[in-house]
């Protein structure tokens, strides 16, 4: 990670970390990269939203680029359109599953994956070196939002019919506000829409995929078949059963699965024992990145597999897409379960182990995780653990924290061992500085 950029782009609060005047350096460092001399550009609902956009295109055209917005859409319409209509580069400005008073900036590469370490390293150098074409050189700058139509009509390509279906959407007051009902309905679906707001006043504030029992709820009182929660940008997403059971990324990773058969999937450290052994049983194998769909992607690609995601709900399928899409997954379960004739419930055939987190505050993680005591309960642990479960001790990317995860079959167990590494973590802490 570098000054700017983070493991999903560049985020902050508006008008602290990111400002108009930071788009527009990113935009200008941005348009030096570029060969064809066109970008594309999209973004949620957030207030904040148009401004950064405007700012981040100046900075684009300053540098002789051409700039193509097509105004608000989920992010990964922007990664299919940037490889499609073969733009530079594709940018969403979008702070995800933030609060509303956040924003951020995203940059797909010409073949839609999200920039590689190095690419952001360069347009960071670049930054601090902003350039100005000539009067005879500036980009020119138009809205072009019919572009959307490229992507619903490659997405409705790949689904079947979901007629006599009733479905619940929670669109977090974001990016889908439209075209995730919209393309609902025209396969046929009934469709209960909450938080379709559009102004980014309430954008992701107590609704989408950070508070699934909205949408679980809605599905209980409108007797659907299922419900999906986006965030948002709509690239994750949290599913919800008749029932009313909660669905997470392992969830849905386990029925993508078992639909498409692949020879791997692959998840991050955080993603549950349950889903390894469950693939497992089926001769899938569970490959681990590093938390972030970026990471996913990377190793997706380098192992040769088409299909991974994360818990949080970012599931990512090479067949369709390069990135997460919310509303591609969404309706890709409801085909699925439309074709196997059989409930939501009834595709989910495997337990979550009991998962344990404890964070705790300390002065200086790495130091802290270094500790050779440490080393040794965790170890120990490990060992008791076994292929009954898993330990994972590590460092919060963004605050003074050391995150404990516990997972094993018997709950009291994992509960037990996370507790235990706390303490151990809090003593090493209080013996150093004490």
């Amino acid at each position: 990670m570098g000054i700017y950029f983070g493991t999903d782009g560049f985020r902050g609060i508006y008008g602290e970390v990111i400002s108009p005047s930071i788009a527009y350096k990113v935009g200008n460092s941005l348009g030096g990269l570029c060969n064809k001399g066109k970008i594309i550009i999209g973004r949620d609902t957030r207030r904040s939203g148009s401004l950064l956009a405007l700012s981040f295109a100046c900075g684009i055209m300053s540098h002789g680029v051409d700039v193509v917005d097509v105004g608000i859409v989920p992010t990964p319409v922007i990664a299919y359109l940037t490889k499609k209509l073969a733009f530079d580069f594709g940018v969403v400005i979008s702070a995800s599953h933030n609060p509303k008073n956040y924003n951020g900036i995203k940059i797909f590469d010409c073949n839609g994956f999200k920039l590689s370490e190095d690419t952001e390293a360069e347009i960071e150098r670049k930054i601090l070196y902003s350039s100005e074409i000539g009067y005879d050189k500036v980009g020119r700058f138009s809205a072009r939002p019919q572009l959307l139509k490229h992507y619903k009509n490659e997405i409705l390509k790949n689904c079947s019919s979901l007629a006599g279906m009733k479905i619940v959407l929670d669109l977090a007051n974001g990016a889908s506000y439209s075209i995730a009902k919209e393309l609902f309905v025209k396969l046929g679906a009934k469709v209960h829409v909450l938080n379709n707001g559009k102004n980014g006043k309430k954008i992701n504030v107590k609704c989408g995929a950070l508070y699934p029992e909205v949408l679980s709820s809605a599905v209980k009182t409108f007797g659907a078949d299922m419900g999906f929660s986006f965030d948002g940008d709509a690239d994750r997403i949290i599913a919800c059963d008749e029932k009313g059971n909660i669905l997470d990324g392992d969830d849905i990773l386990f029925i993508l699965a078992n639909s498409t058969h692949p020879a791997s999937v692959v998840g991050t450290s955080m993603t549950n024992k349950g889903l390894e052994m469950a693939l497992l049983s089926s001769g899938i194998n569970l490959l681990r990145a590093d938390v972030g769909d970026k990471y996913v992607v990377e190793m997706m690609k380098s192992k040769n597999s088409f299909l991974g995601g994360e818990p949080s709900g970012h599931i990512i399928n090479f067949k369709f897409s390069t990135t997460g899409d919310g509303v591609l997954t969404a309706l890709t379960i409801a085909c699925i379960a439309k074709k196997e004739n059989k409930p939501l419930s009834k595709l989910l055939t495997f337990k979550h182990y009991p998962q344990i987190m404890i964070n705790v505050d300390v002065v200086d993680k790495y130091r802290i995780l270094n500790s050779d005591v440490l080393a040794s309960k965790i170890l120990e642990c490990q060992k008791l653990f076994g292929q009954n479960g898993r330990v994972l001790v590590r460092a919060s990317g963004t605050e003074n924290k050391i995150r404990v995860m516990c997972e094993h079959k018997n709950k009291k167990i994992a509960t037990k061992w996370a507790s235990l590494l706390a303490e151990q973590i809090k003593e090493i802490e209080n013996k150093n500085f004490i």
